[in-house]
């Protein structure tokens, strides 16, 4: 399997299979932001379209003609109604992977989470998942959870490990290396989440998620600088090469989500996991090559 260390890997794995391109339901794409991404996609041939809103406006795009064959529309005038729409395209196979336009996350995730007619299937923990290409470094980075978790329970770290892992495998990486992060690395009581990563690495030691290395807590430089953990004496598996960082809560995440992209020039790509097939939310603030990234990282999972 190709191992993917950047982005340009990133879309040439989900153009491999351009016999079978992934079916993107796109959730009233009335905003410039999405309308780039859902042409760029479609230039790099990695995704084909059905774009659910006011088809008289989208009819009259600039790429539409010169892909006529590869995209669909649906007459949906609300993008309430879009969603819910959308949803149910997913929901019976017609598109393999979901993405919001011009409405609001709320309301698309109220279609989502549906408990008669959405996506997220009885007993299965809706999880976000973000890959970086960080400048300066050499493979990828991923990372959860920037946007639905607020404070995880040991449950929903398992989830979220399982979702992890299982990318980073997608991804070509045969034992992700996964950084328990805090901002110290002894355990303590006081610090609930201190004490969930200990359970978490005994569950990988016992072969819970397959072939893994598990450790921590640490902060953030001992995760990913290997002259970290050797100044601080500290001794791990992940050895300051992590593939995979998991955040203690939404707030570390997110904050480290939007550090590292407007400090350090990063272009994060995002998913929400968990659901029948992935959901590309992308926020206002990301870039266009961002959003393509996050269409690209979405195809390539639901390959999976």
């Amino acid at each position: 399997m190709q191992f993917v260390r950047n982005l340009e890997n990133l879309f040439e794995l989900a153009c491999s299979n351009g016999a079978s391109r992934r079916r993107v339901a796109a959730v009233y794409p009335h905003d410039a932001h999405t309308q780039e991404a859902v042409e760029g996609a479609l230039k790099r041939g990695f995704a084909d379209f059905i774009l659910v809103g006011r088809v008289a406006e989208l009819q009259a795009l600039p790429f539409v003609d010169e892909y006529a064959d590869r995209i669909e529309f649906v007459d949906v005038p609300d993008s309430d109604e879009a969603a819910r729409v959308a949803v149910q395209i997913v929901r019976d196979g017609g598109a393999d992977v979901l993405m919001k336009g011009k409405l609001n996350t709320d309301n698309l995730l109220r279609a989502v989470l549906n408990k008669e007619h959405g996506i997220l299937p009885p007993g299965t923990v809706l999880s976000h998942i973000t890959v970086a290409e960080v400048p300066n470094r050499d493979k990828l980075l991923i990372y959860s959870d920037v946007a639905v978790i607020p404070e995880p329970t040991l449950a929903q770290r398992e989830a979220m490990m399982g979702y992890l892992v299982k990318l980073s495998h997608t991804l070509g990486i045969k034992t992700p290396r996964v950084a328990l992060i805090h901002f110290t690395e002894k355990v303590n009581p006081k610090f609930p989440v201190s004490t969930d990563y200990v359970a978490l690495k005994e569950m990988a030691a016992q072969g819970r998620w397959g072939d893994v290395i598990v450790d921590g807590p640490m902060d953030i430089p001992t995760a990913l600088e290997p002259e970290a953990g050797q100044i601080k004496g500290i001794i791990s598996p992940i050895e300051g090469q992590a593939d995979c960082l998991m955040m203690p809560d939404i707030q570390a995440a997110n904050v480290f989500y939007k550090t590292i992209s407007h400090f350090g020039g990063a272009t994060n790509a995002g998913m929400l996991v968990g659901t029948m097939a992935p959901v590309v939310l992308p926020s206002r603030g990301d870039t266009t090559e961002g959003k393509l990234a996050s269409l690209a990282l979405a195809c390539v999972a639901a390959m999976h």
